[in-house]
């Protein structure tokens, strides 16, 4: 014991490890780390990446990075918009510059690791080999990452980006410099009283028409289903295949046409009422008549879905359930509340989330059947304008882009916030066996 004691006093401490010494180099400049392990033909390539990073993007990444900054100093001289889009392509770059000089860093000190245990760090064909076989699926994700950062990484922090501006009619470049304003257009829309009277009525809006034209047109699908899935029910394809007819004709026609159906003057729904003795109703100059309109369009447009998704359902469910909820002396809303309904919402929850997110943004309806009028005075806008449908002509009517984009940024939020609470919550994502 005496004599281990004496040999361990006598070792010297271990010196700072080779790991260490090869990430440090690596910091200072790529491929240092690369050289150091004794690995030529990387340290050279990464030494290339790196320098060839710098010639080529120097003088783009110092101009992109000013003009973020500052959005330009000299009107007519220097473009606010291009300077904005120039730096945030500038910092993408830069984020992809980030990831290659980590990669560097992480892979100087995992050859260290090896050179350290007294081993030979790999070669180029051992190099080769890993790339090809264990980066083989990322290799192939790799075009696929570049392509979705071009198409949309970079339209969504552009538009993050000028929420936070003043571009708007009066401040267009290159007449006109543009501004960083801060949270400016956010408060604005809580605290103007032009804006705060438009935003909250559209807001109101818009949750009423997600909740009430999604929920509806689901439940509505859903008697259809169990009422044709009754076996007293003849005839059951020809019933299924009428009423799914809805669904087969682009919604974009049938909007169109319903806008003929409830014109004032010349439709015949107006007609219709008139012969009756009740009158005809102002449905496209009325706020609340062209809101009704809307809504009874949408669950016509809806319903055919939401009927075959939830008779795929019922199909699925085991006639066993009911039988035995029979001999117990379940009435039929009984095992309607206790099977039937749990079974659908936990098979349709996923598809049921993505449909209140999608009316959320419905702009089609919205826009084809009325442009979202009648126009409010005082209002930018109009009496049925959604979010999504004022976003659109606070851009393309008002040129007011600054104020769409910090719209579009809480329609984001909302529909983010309320599809992950959802998603979170549903049991459709958890494991069968979990189930109780």
């Amino acid at each position: 014991m005496v004599d281990s004691q004496v040999e361990t006093a006598s070792k010297p401490d271990r010196p700072w490890g080779k790991p260490q010494i090869a990430a440090c180099l690596s910091v200072l400049s790529m491929g240092l780390g690369q050289l150091y392990n004794r690995q030529w033909a990387k340290g050279v390539f990464f030494l290339l990446i790196q320098f060839s990073y710098l010639g080529v993007f120097f003088d783009f990444l110092n101009i992109g990075l000013w003009g973020i900054v500052t959005l330009g100093t000299i009107p007519k001289l220097d473009h606010s918009i291009l300077l904005l889009a120039q730096g945030i392509i500038s910092l993408l770059i830069i984020a992809l510059g980030l990831v290659f000089y980590f990669l560097n860093i992480r892979d100087a000190y995992k050859v260290g690791k090896i050179r350290e245990r007294g081993e030979e760090p790999p070669g180029i064909k051992e190099t080769y080999q890993t790339v090809t076989g264990y980066g083989y699926p990322y290799l192939l994700v790799a075009p696929g990452l570049f392509l979705l950062i071009a198409v949309v990484v970079f339209p969504l922090l552009f538009m993050i980006f000028l929420a936070f501006t003043n571009y708007d009619l009066y401040h267009s470049p290159p007449a006109k410099l543009v501004d960083w304003v801060g949270f400016d257009n956010f408060f604005n829309l809580f605290r103007s009283e032009l804006w705060q009277n438009s935003f909250i009525s559209v807001f109101q809006w818009t949750v009423v028409f997600t909740l009430v034209s999604t929920t509806v047109q689901f439940g509505l699908g859903l008697f259809l289903a169990i009422l044709i899935h009754q076996k007293r029910v003849r005839f059951k394809k020809f019933w299924r295949t009428v009423l799914i007819l809805p669904w087969a004709v682009p919604a974009f026609v049938s909007i169109l046409v319903f806008t003929s159906l409830f014109d004032n003057t010349f439709g015949p729904i107006n007609a219709m009422l008139t012969s009756l003795g009740l009158g005809g109703v102002p449905w496209m100059t009325d706020p609340f008549w062209t809101k009704i309109a809307i809504l009874l369009i949408q669950f016509w447009l809806g319903f055919p879905f939401s009927m075959a998704l939830c008779t795929g359902v019922l199909q699925g469910i085991s006639s066993d359930l009911y039988e035995a909820a029979e001999v117990d002396g379940a009435t039929p809303f009984q095992k309607f509340r206790s099977i039937t309904l749990p079974l659908v919402l936990y098979a349709t929850a996923p598809v049921l989330i993505t449909q209140y997110a999608f009316n959320f943004n419905n702009f089609n309806i919205i826009y084809l059947f009325n442009e979202g009028g009648p126009p409010i005075p005082g209002s930018t806008a109009g009496g049925t304008d959604i979010l999504i449908s004022w976003v659109y002509k606070l851009t393309f009517d008002s040129f007011k882009y600054n104020y769409a984009a910090a719209v579009t940024i809480i329609i984001a939020l909302v529909v983010m916030s309320i599809s992950v609470y959802q998603f979170r919550r549903t049991r459709s994502f958890k494991e069968e066996d979990l189930i109780q």
